[in-house]
């Protein structure tokens, strides 16, 4: 009897719904990685903690490059096709959103990935204020989620443990900024390297 092949290893895609990049990167990532026949796992993360670690802060508040990353960004929308509209309030803290997606993830991952993008859409093309419970329990009730349900589980302890636990796990792993992938165990940062995973996974790495 001939051995199945082994189905490749799915994509790990980190990111936080503060970071523009990030968004444009989850406007992209499932749809390349189908291409080669490839499954990602989206796992969100909170960039405040990371720039704990590291000592950083955002690209938009950093003198002279903070001018050029806002131009940048929208000229990467452009360049990707994709809306964009720089938000009026930037960043926002997006714990909210990262716990509901954890929790719709556990149990619906396509539910999970729509709850996302919504999100991100909310956020970098309409402007609409993430921060806001309110606001993410509305998105979620929009695909179909009990609000009642999951502004319970937001309210608990339990998630809030487990997305902190989630972002020291990828912290662990490296990671430090969004959007950050990982494919056959090499780390690309950046929505600007897609190019790179693309060809990482149709020659098996260079």
């Amino acid at each position: 009897m001939t051995d199945m092949p082994r189905p490749a290893a799915p994509i790990d895609f980190y990111f936080d719904f503060s970071s523009p990049y990030g968004y444009l990167a989850a406007e992209k990532i499932d749809e390349l990685a189908a291409r080669y026949g490839r499954s990602v796992l989206w796992h969100p993360i909170l960039l405040g903690v990371t720039f704990k670690a590291t000592g950083l802060v955002p690209l938009t508040v950093i003198p002279l490059k903070g001018a050029y990353s806002v131009h940048d960004i929208e000229r990467s929308a452009r360049y990707l096709g994709l809306p964009y509209t720089h938000p009026s309030g930037f960043p926002l803290p997006t714990q909210h959103a990262a716990r509901a997606f954890l929790w719709l993830n556990d149990r619906k991952p396509a539910l999970a990935r729509a709850f996302g993008l919504a999100v991100y859409r909310a956020y970098f093309v309409d402007d609409v204020n993430i921060s806001d419970l309110g606001t993410v329990l509305n998105i979620a009730a929009g695909l179909g989620v009990d609000r009642d349900t999951l502004s319970g589980v937001l309210a608990g302890s339990e998630i809030k443990t487990r997305l902190a636990a989630e972002v020291d796990l990828a912290m662990a792993r490296g990671v430090f900024g969004s959007p950050f992938i990982f494919v056959d165990g090499e780390a690309f940062w950046g929505v600007d390297r897609l190019p790179q995973v693309e060809r990482w996974l149709a020659e098996g790495g260079f």
